[in-house]
Protein backbone atom coordinates (compact mmCIF):
# COMPACT_ATOMS: atom_id res chain seq x y z
CA UNK A 1 0.00 0.00 0.00
CA UNK A 2 2.47 2.48 0.90
CA UNK A 3 4.81 1.70 -1.82
CA UNK A 4 1.74 2.23 -4.49
CA UNK A 5 1.33 5.90 -2.78
CA UNK A 6 4.27 6.82 -3.20
CA UNK A 7 4.13 6.01 -7.15
CA UNK A 8 0.98 7.09 -8.19
CA UNK A 9 -0.82 9.76 -5.74
CA UNK A 10 0.90 13.33 -5.51
CA UNK A 11 2.79 14.04 -3.14
CA UNK A 12 1.21 16.39 -1.04
CA UNK A 13 4.19 17.16 1.38
CA UNK A 14 6.13 18.07 -1.23
CA UNK A 15 3.98 19.88 -3.03
CA UNK A 16 3.23 22.37 -0.10
CA UNK A 17 7.01 22.63 0.27
CA UNK A 18 7.28 23.81 -3.41
CA UNK A 19 4.99 26.32 -2.41
CA UNK A 20 6.23 27.70 0.23
CA UNK A 21 9.95 27.69 -1.50
CA UNK A 22 8.14 29.38 -4.26
CA UNK A 23 7.16 32.53 -2.03
CA UNK A 24 10.32 32.58 -0.31
CA UNK A 25 12.28 32.84 -3.64
CA UNK A 26 9.46 34.97 -5.66
CA UNK A 27 10.06 37.03 -2.30
CA UNK A 28 13.88 37.51 -2.64
CA UNK A 29 13.20 38.36 -6.34
CA UNK A 30 11.52 40.74 -5.66
CA UNK A 31 13.37 42.51 -2.82
CA UNK A 32 16.05 42.33 -5.57
CA UNK A 33 14.88 45.84 -7.99
CA UNK A 34 18.26 44.98 -10.29
CA UNK A 35 18.22 41.51 -10.41
CA UNK A 36 15.76 40.25 -13.39
CA UNK A 37 16.49 36.86 -14.41
CA UNK A 38 13.59 34.30 -14.54
CA UNK A 39 13.63 31.76 -11.25
CA UNK A 40 12.46 28.34 -12.16
CA UNK A 41 12.04 25.28 -10.20
CA UNK A 42 12.14 21.39 -10.98
CA UNK A 43 8.99 19.70 -12.45
CA UNK A 44 9.01 17.44 -9.43
CA UNK A 45 11.29 17.94 -6.38
CA UNK A 46 11.39 15.46 -3.78
CA UNK A 47 11.03 16.76 -0.06
CA UNK A 48 13.96 15.31 2.07
CA UNK A 49 11.28 16.06 5.01
CA UNK A 50 10.04 12.56 5.91
CA UNK A 51 7.65 12.60 8.95
CA UNK A 52 8.85 15.94 10.31
CA UNK A 53 5.60 18.31 10.27
CA UNK A 54 6.19 22.32 9.47
CA UNK A 55 4.81 24.57 11.79
CA UNK A 56 2.33 26.93 12.11
CA UNK A 57 2.06 30.20 12.78
CA UNK A 58 0.81 31.42 15.90
CA UNK A 59 -2.10 33.12 14.04
CA UNK A 60 -2.64 29.67 12.04
CA UNK A 61 -2.93 27.93 15.39
CA UNK A 62 -5.66 30.29 16.63
CA UNK A 63 -7.55 30.28 12.93
CA UNK A 64 -7.12 26.34 12.31
CA UNK A 65 -10.43 25.61 14.23
CA UNK A 66 -12.50 26.11 16.50
CA UNK A 67 -11.67 24.85 20.83
CA UNK A 68 -14.13 22.53 21.79
CA UNK A 69 -16.32 23.18 24.13
CA UNK A 70 -16.04 21.99 27.74
CA UNK A 71 -19.22 18.65 28.94
CA UNK A 72 -21.71 20.54 30.30
CA UNK A 73 -22.80 17.56 32.58
CA UNK A 74 -26.35 16.96 34.26
CA UNK A 75 -27.21 14.77 36.97
CA UNK A 76 -28.70 12.27 35.01
CA UNK A 77 -24.88 11.43 33.14
CA UNK A 78 -23.36 10.96 36.20
CA UNK A 79 -25.94 8.32 37.38
CA UNK A 80 -24.79 6.43 34.47
CA UNK A 81 -20.95 6.46 35.10
CA UNK A 82 -19.44 3.55 36.55
CA UNK A 83 -18.91 2.35 40.00
CA UNK A 84 -15.02 2.71 39.91
CA UNK A 85 -14.54 3.67 43.63
CA UNK A 86 -14.68 7.11 42.84
CA UNK A 87 -17.04 9.89 44.13
CA UNK A 88 -18.48 11.70 41.60
CA UNK A 89 -20.55 15.05 41.70
CA UNK A 90 -21.94 17.72 39.47
CA UNK A 91 -21.84 21.67 40.19
CA UNK A 92 -23.53 23.71 37.74
CA UNK A 93 -22.44 21.10 34.93
CA UNK A 94 -18.98 20.71 36.12
CA UNK A 95 -17.58 17.62 37.33
CA UNK A 96 -16.08 16.78 40.15
CA UNK A 97 -13.79 13.30 40.83
CA UNK A 98 -12.81 12.25 44.37
CA UNK A 99 -10.46 9.45 44.60
CA UNK A 100 -11.22 7.11 47.70
CA UNK A 101 -10.41 9.07 51.23
CA UNK A 102 -7.76 8.51 53.51
CA UNK A 103 -8.25 6.59 57.15
CA UNK A 104 -8.08 10.51 58.80
CA UNK A 105 -10.57 11.88 57.08
CA UNK A 106 -12.81 8.74 57.10
CA UNK A 107 -13.00 8.84 60.99
CA UNK A 108 -13.65 12.76 61.13
CA UNK A 109 -16.70 11.63 59.00
CA UNK A 110 -17.38 9.23 61.40
CA UNK A 111 -17.48 10.81 64.73
CA UNK A 112 -19.49 14.01 63.46
CA UNK A 113 -21.72 11.45 62.15
CA UNK A 114 -22.19 10.17 65.24
CA UNK A 115 -22.39 13.43 67.47
CA UNK A 116 -24.77 15.00 64.64
CA UNK A 117 -27.23 11.99 64.43
CA UNK A 118 -27.56 11.59 68.30
CA UNK A 119 -28.31 15.63 68.84
CA UNK A 120 -30.87 15.33 65.76
CA UNK A 121 -32.50 12.35 67.26
CA UNK A 122 -32.92 13.38 70.57
CA UNK A 123 -34.34 16.59 69.40
CA UNK A 124 -36.70 14.74 66.72
CA UNK A 125 -36.21 17.66 63.66
CA UNK A 126 -34.57 15.13 61.12
CA UNK A 127 -31.61 13.00 60.64
CA UNK A 128 -27.60 13.13 59.93
CA UNK A 129 -26.15 10.81 57.32
CA UNK A 130 -23.14 10.40 55.34
CA UNK A 131 -22.16 10.02 51.82
CA UNK A 132 -22.58 8.03 49.15
CA UNK A 133 -25.94 10.02 48.50
CA UNK A 134 -27.27 11.56 45.60
CA UNK A 135 -28.41 14.93 46.07
CA UNK A 136 -30.52 16.48 43.62
CA UNK A 137 -29.84 20.27 43.69
CA UNK A 138 -30.59 20.89 40.03
CA UNK A 139 -30.98 19.03 36.62
CA UNK A 140 -26.61 20.06 36.40
CA UNK A 141 -26.14 19.78 40.09
CA UNK A 142 -25.77 16.83 42.16
CA UNK A 143 -23.78 16.32 45.27
CA UNK A 144 -22.60 14.20 47.84
CA UNK A 145 -21.39 15.66 51.09
CA UNK A 146 -19.34 14.26 53.59
CA UNK A 147 -22.18 14.72 56.28
CA UNK A 148 -25.29 16.16 55.86
CA UNK A 149 -28.59 16.47 58.54
CA UNK A 150 -32.21 16.69 57.06
CA UNK A 151 -34.95 17.46 58.38
CA UNK A 152 -38.24 15.05 58.18
CA UNK A 153 -40.90 14.68 55.57
CA UNK A 154 -44.71 14.86 56.85
CA UNK A 155 -42.96 13.97 60.67
CA UNK A 156 -40.99 11.24 59.46
CA UNK A 157 -37.72 10.71 57.71
CA UNK A 158 -37.67 10.59 53.78
CA UNK A 159 -37.73 6.92 52.56
CA UNK A 160 -35.52 8.34 49.59
CA UNK A 161 -32.99 11.29 48.06
CA UNK A 162 -34.59 13.85 47.05
CA UNK A 163 -38.26 13.65 47.97
CA UNK A 164 -38.59 17.18 50.01
CA UNK A 165 -36.61 16.78 52.93
CA UNK A 166 -35.00 20.11 53.52
CA UNK A 167 -31.17 19.85 53.61
CA UNK A 168 -30.08 21.74 57.71
CA UNK A 169 -26.65 21.31 57.62
CA UNK A 170 -23.83 20.39 54.99
CA UNK A 171 -20.23 19.07 56.15
CA UNK A 172 -17.28 18.50 54.08
CA UNK A 173 -14.19 17.58 55.77
CA UNK A 174 -11.15 19.15 53.45
CA UNK A 175 -8.26 16.63 51.88
CA UNK A 176 -5.62 17.58 49.29
CA UNK A 177 -7.85 16.48 46.22
CA UNK A 178 -11.19 18.82 47.46
CA UNK A 179 -10.15 21.56 49.08
CA UNK A 180 -10.60 24.17 45.94
CA UNK A 181 -13.77 22.45 45.04
CA UNK A 182 -15.13 22.33 49.08
CA UNK A 183 -14.15 26.09 49.59
CA UNK A 184 -14.85 27.26 45.94
CA UNK A 185 -17.21 25.32 43.78
CA UNK A 186 -19.80 23.44 46.38
CA UNK A 187 -19.77 26.19 48.93
CA UNK A 188 -21.04 28.98 46.42
CA UNK A 189 -23.57 26.43 45.51
CA UNK A 190 -25.21 25.78 48.98
CA UNK A 191 -25.40 29.39 49.90
CA UNK A 192 -27.02 29.34 46.31
CA UNK A 193 -29.25 26.88 47.40
CA UNK A 194 -29.94 28.74 50.80
CA UNK A 195 -28.23 25.69 53.07
CA UNK A 196 -28.94 27.46 56.59
CA UNK A 197 -25.22 26.25 57.55
CA UNK A 198 -21.98 24.51 55.46
CA UNK A 199 -19.53 23.36 57.69
CA UNK A 200 -15.71 22.93 56.17
CA UNK A 201 -14.09 20.96 58.62
CA UNK A 202 -9.84 21.71 58.32
CA UNK A 203 -8.33 18.64 59.48
CA UNK A 204 -4.37 20.30 59.50
CA UNK A 205 -5.71 23.83 61.15
CA UNK A 206 -8.12 21.98 63.46
CA UNK A 207 -10.63 24.67 62.81
CA UNK A 208 -14.20 24.84 61.61
CA UNK A 209 -15.17 27.28 58.76
CA UNK A 210 -18.93 27.92 59.51
CA UNK A 211 -20.97 29.20 56.21
CA UNK A 212 -24.14 30.45 55.80
CA UNK A 213 -26.00 32.22 52.91
CA UNK A 214 -24.85 35.55 51.90
CA UNK A 215 -21.89 35.35 53.70
CA UNK A 216 -18.92 36.20 52.11
CA UNK A 217 -16.31 34.84 54.56
CA UNK A 218 -16.15 32.14 56.93
CA UNK A 219 -16.44 32.20 60.59
CA UNK A 220 -13.71 30.72 61.79
CA UNK A 221 -14.00 28.04 64.93
CA UNK A 222 -11.22 26.59 66.87
CA UNK A 223 -12.34 26.46 70.46
CA UNK A 224 -16.46 24.89 69.64
CA UNK A 225 -18.58 25.04 67.32
CA UNK A 226 -22.77 25.87 68.77
CA UNK A 227 -25.43 24.85 66.31
CA UNK A 228 -29.35 25.19 66.59
CA UNK A 229 -31.52 24.59 63.67
CA UNK A 230 -35.38 25.41 63.43
CA UNK A 231 -37.28 22.82 65.41
CA UNK A 232 -34.34 21.94 68.11
CA UNK A 233 -35.07 23.17 71.55
CA UNK A 234 -31.14 22.85 72.54
CA UNK A 235 -28.15 23.91 70.47
CA UNK A 236 -25.88 21.30 70.16
CA UNK A 237 -21.93 22.55 71.42
CA UNK A 238 -19.01 20.55 69.93
CA UNK A 239 -15.71 21.12 71.72
CA UNK A 240 -13.65 21.60 69.05
CA UNK A 241 -9.95 20.68 70.84
CA UNK A 242 -11.23 17.59 72.04
CA UNK A 243 -12.82 16.36 68.56
CA UNK A 244 -9.68 16.95 66.52
CA UNK A 245 -7.65 15.08 69.50
CA UNK A 246 -9.86 11.74 68.66
CA UNK A 247 -9.74 12.25 64.82
CA UNK A 248 -6.05 12.47 65.21
CA UNK A 249 -5.74 9.48 67.14
CA UNK A 250 -4.24 11.70 70.02
CA UNK A 251 -7.37 11.16 72.39
CA UNK A 252 -10.11 8.17 72.62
Amino acid sequence: MGAERNQGAPDTLGTAVQVIAGVAERTARFSEPHREEPVTFPARARPTLGRVLLPLSRRAEQTMGMPQQATRWTAEMVRALPDDGNRYEVVDGELLVTPSPAALHQRAVSLLHIELGVYARAQGFGEALPSPADLELDPHGMVQPDVFVQGLVGGRPARDWNTGAPLLLVVEVLSPSTARADRTTKRRRFQRAGIPEYWIVDLDARVIERWRPGDERPEVLGDAIAWRPHGASAPLTIELPSLFARIHGEAL
